[in-house]
């Protein structure tokens, strides 16, 4: 898979694989390119829906949730930047496989004393938990692709055997 320098992101949501699928851009949830940056205050659920490629039913339910507050006017749904900011995280959260209640755990972390510090130290413990136990999901996932493999192989072999 090519991997990406800081130059070379891009404010899309998808990227192309190698094996024709896509996948998360994972520098445009880090911001890596700067590119997200806007001098735009308030955004509406449509804006947000179309830069981060989620539906407004994702945006309500994050609400409902308590991951996003956005303000009301009338029936306007109205984010901050803020909550623009949490649905990245959110967003970069699911990508590497936590729930969204430790999304919204690590998010939290912020806001307390010396939050910033804190909340990058806590990040880094639980994502490398987490590589970890992805890793180890990996390597039970391609014994089990080995074993189907053999298990197809042997099957095959067995059915050329059989006639009728």
């Amino acid at each position: 898979m090519r991997s990406y320098g800081i130059q070379d992101m891009t404010n899309l949501k998808l990227a192309e694989r190698e094996d024709d699928t896509t996948s998360i851009d994972i520098g445009f949830l880090l911001n890596l390119d700067d590119q997200a940056a806007t001098d735009k205050e308030l955004f509406k659920i449509g804006d947000l829906s179309k830069e981060f490629g989620v539906t407004l039913r994702t945006l309500r339910f994050y609400e409902d949730r308590g991951l996003l507050a956005p303000e009301r006017r009338g029936t306007t749904r109205l984010y901050s930047r803020h909550d623009r900011t949490r649905l990245r995280l959110i967003l970069l959260a699911k990508t590497l496989g936590f729930s969204l209640t430790e999304a919204k755990q690590m998010i939290e972390i912020y806001h307390q004393p010396n939050g910033k510090r804190k909340q990058l130290e806590v990040v880094l413990e639980r994502f490398e938990e987490q590589q970890e136990i992805l890793q180890d999901q990996k390597r039970e996932i391609e014994d089990s692709i080995h074993a189907m493999d053999v298990s197809i192989n042997y099957v095959r072999a067995r059915l050329s055997e059989v006639t009728d």
